[in-house]
């Protein structure tokens, strides 16, 4: 007896439909090369289980981050210091299914947790393995300087990396809060210098973080093979990102500068998301007279 029900019904609800078709060219590293080289923005969201993933992926996010960010707005972590590898494999392939469930066609992007590649180049290849099996297509890791023979040891064996300067949250401790990165001379050729190290040793992306907008806009330009993804770094960035909680204005504090509620106008998080997009797109998010520094 054939089941009436539809394969992808549940009892509790049924993932929001794949993008129409004309929208649905797969995300590869050479299709976002294309995006930077066209200069159509970039545009990532963090996500952290299927239904979100899918509700991000139709609404036209190209990057979906499961960010270590989860510890905060996922654990109640006072910081992201708290995930684990495991927690975050666990997080991955759950958006890793609810894109298969939709076919959906967004760049992955996982975070590597706190201490699970600083001992080593190997230990990171190990970390970085667990995540791309659990169905990530890149890895993301903090900070510049030692860095850098990580990321050539990663992408050499075939790992994509994106990277991560400015305000890195696993070290806000040594940096002293959460607070812009790079104003001084000192700072800006220090970060200058680390992300020209990173673009050279194969990071394909790069976030930057609570960094001045001028700054990050300089960097851009002269980082034509890794693309910038600015969260609070202003609008001249070849992408932007931000936490899923936050631009639906469902956090558990207050809402950083560089964030703007989406949901406050659109009346559905599909909205909210698509309301994201659609400003990242046409350049009006961030406006940098109110999200930058």
């Amino acid at each position: 007896m054939t089941d009436p029900t539809p394969s992808s019904a549940t009892p509790y609800g049924t993932l929001p439909p794949a993008s129409p078709l004309p929208q649905r060219r797969p995300l590869s590293l050479p299709r976002l090369a294309q995006m930077r080289a066209a200069g159509e923005k970039i545009c990532m969201l963090t996500a952290y289980d299927a239904t979100f993933a899918a509700v991000a992926d139709a609404a036209g996010v190209e990057c979906i981050l499961v960010g270590d960010s989860l510890g905060m707005v996922c654990q109640g972590l006072p910081s992201t210091v708290g995930v684990t590898l495991d927690t975050m494999a666990y997080h991955t392939a759950s958006v890793a299914r609810g894109l298969h469930r939709v076919q959906g066609t967004a760049w992955l992007v996982a975070d590597l947790p706190y201490g699970t590649y600083a001992e080593s180049r190997e230990q990171a290849l190990r970390s970085a393995c667990v995540l791309m099996q659990a169905g990530a297509h890149m890895v993301k890791l903090e900070g510049g300087g030692w860095t850098a023979p990580t990321v050539e040891f990663l992408v050499q064996r075939g790992v994509p990396v994106c990277a991560h300067l400015g305000l890195t949250p696993q070290t806000v401790h040594a940096l002293g809060g959460y607070r812009v990165q790079g104003r001084s001379d000192d700072a800006a050729r220090t970060l200058r210098k680390e992300a020209h190290e990173l673009q050279d040793a194969g990071a394909a992306m790069l976030v930057l973080e609570m960094v001045p907008a001028v700054l990050a806009a300089d960097l851009t330009a002269e980082l034509p093979h890794c693309h910038t993804i600015g969260i609070g770094a202003g609008n001249g960035t070849a992408g932007q990102v931000l936490v899923l909680h936050d631009m639906l204005g469902m956090n558990l504090g207050k809402n950083p500068k560089f964030v703007h509620n989406f949901m406050q106008d659109a009346g559905s998080v599909r909205g909210a998301i698509g309301a994201y997009v659609r400003s990242v797109k046409e350049g009006r998010f961030p406006d940098n007279t109110l999200h930058a520094w």
